[in-house]
């Protein structure tokens, strides 16, 4: 029997009021953070590897199907924008492509040699890593690309929430947070995907803070794509300087399109 898929600590739900039900989910939520901490070896692992490679050109896919998809998903599309970093730095792929992420594409996680085959449009190098996302551990698209990766030289690394599982075992850098039973019986998308999702942002944000994209920790390299961030920018600008009023500080930021080439201007 799987962790993820045991029996819920709880019974009768459907009896519960809607007061009991938010406390109980919340009192489970409170196990998450806990259960990720064993795993920080493994992520600080996967983290300076992905420096390393980033170093020589190379990109982090992530793989995953389901809710573990629609993650990775969230977590590469976020990277762009909040890092000012290429849009194929980190690349998410779903089992059942891009229709997935909306809805659920039958049998499309059963494809062993999915996840392998959905990365050759971005021609995939050894200076790669791939990271399968399975709550699971068991999904054959994950443990089909980390095994097809890691023949082919690629850094791999998987996040799961169940021992021993075959994705762990043919990952080179296994996370595994274990979570426990899930409130609603085998629903991974409750603590299963919190933790993965605490994983993803430990990774993402960490590679990108090494790689030079935030100064002390404020993030000079976002995209200027609304009027809060730009607001966000310029506040940046004047603490920095600590001399400049707002509306020049925000000129600044607006002709030099990033909170570190205003300051570098500034600076010279």
């Amino acid at each position: 029997m799987k962790v993820t898929e045991s029996a819920s600590r709880y019974s009768h739900l459907d009896c519960m009021s809607t007061r009991e039900l938010l406390e109980g989910i919340n009192s489970e939520d409170h196990f998450v953070a806990d259960a990720v901490v064993p795993a920080m070896d493994q992520i600080e692992k996967m983290v300076d590897g992905i420096v390393e490679r980033m170093g020589r050109g190379g990109r982090v896919f992530y793989l995953g199907a389901g809710t573990s998809g629609r993650l990775g998903i969230l977590d590469a599309s976020e990277i762009p924008p909040t890092y000012g970093a290429p849009y194929d730095l980190f690349i998410g792929l779903i089992a059942g492509g891009d229709t997935a992420i909306r809805r659920a594409v039958e049998g499309a996680e059963d494809e062993f040699d999915g996840g392998w085959r959905d990365m050759q449009p971005y021609h995939p190098t050894s200076e790669d890593t791939v990271i399968g996302i399975a709550a699971s551990g068991t999904t054959p698209y994950v443990t089909g690309v980390l095994r097809k990766a890691r023949e082919m030289g690629l850094l791999t690394g998987c996040i799961t929430c169940n021992p021993d599982s075959p994705v762990a075992a043919e990952a080179e850098i296994p996370m595994v947070a274990v979570v426990g039973p899930e409130f609603v019986t085998g629903s991974t998308r409750m603590k299963s995907g919190t933790a993965q999702k605490l994983i993803l942002n430990m990774i993402s944000s960490s590679v990108m803070i090494r790689t030079g994209h935030v100064k002390g920790s404020k993030m000079v390299d976002m995209q200027l794509s609304n009027a809060k961030l730009v607001d966000r920018g310029t506040r940046m600008i004047m603490e920095d300087t600590g001399i400049l009023d707002y509306g020049t500080a925000r000129a600044m930021l607006l002709k030099h399109g990033s909170v570190r080439a205003a300051l570098d201007n500034f600076k010279n």
